[in-house]
């Protein structure tokens, strides 16, 4: 018998289990989850999940069938509308990948989901590192401010710098030193 916190309410989990499984699982909206037999309410226990990535997942596996399940994702499902069919996604608004209350969850579209994470403190801690570093790199910072600013091929761009194309593409595109103009 699972003791229900002030105000939790309790959602059996629709996404797709393996078909032989013998278990049930329910989120709640304090991000808790439940497993149960027959009844939540006779049979139900509270799970841990588990934490290896940096997000709470419950993995299931019944001989060659397996599911993963993001709690997030299970809890902004349970709970949450979409605005928009865009909305495919779930962020934590308050960047803490533990904390899957309801309330911290919201869905979001692809762009939404990048405009988040550079809000990230972790993301801006790993940029600003990114910035003073100095060993180790094959291009400093004038030479990739001119990759940025060339008309030229990524091809003859790699030959004169000594690094691949991709590396270029890279650069050009932002993936890479887009914090530099």
């Amino acid at each position: 018998m699972i003791k229900k916190l002030p105000g939790e309410l309790w959602q059996k989990i629709k996404t797709k289990l393996p078909s032989n499984m013998n278990k049930k699982y329910a989120v709640s909206n304090l991000g808790r989850l439940a497993s149960f037999n027959k009844s939540f309410d006779e049979d139900g226990s509270i799970i841990a999940g588990s934490s290896g990535s940096s997000y709470t997942t419950l993995n299931l596996r019944t001989g060659t069938e397996s599911v993963t399940l993001y709690i997030h994702k299970e809890v902004a499902k349970a709970f949450l509308k979409k605005d928009s069919p865009k909305q495919k996604f779930v962020v934590h608004k308050n960047h803490n990948t533990k904390d899957n209350k309801v309330k911290n969850l919201k869905w979001v579209s692809r762009e939404e989901l990048t405009a988040h994470q550079q809000k990230n403190p972790k993301n801006i801690e790993r940029i600003n590192k990114l910035k003073e570093r100095k060993k180790g790199m094959k291009l400093n910072l004038n030479q990739v401010k001119a990759i940025k600013n060339s008309a030229n091929t990524y091809k003859n761009l790699a030959e004169k710098y000594n690094v691949s194309e991709m590396t270029i593409y890279r650069i050009k595109s932002g993936i890479n030193w887009g914090h530099l103009k």
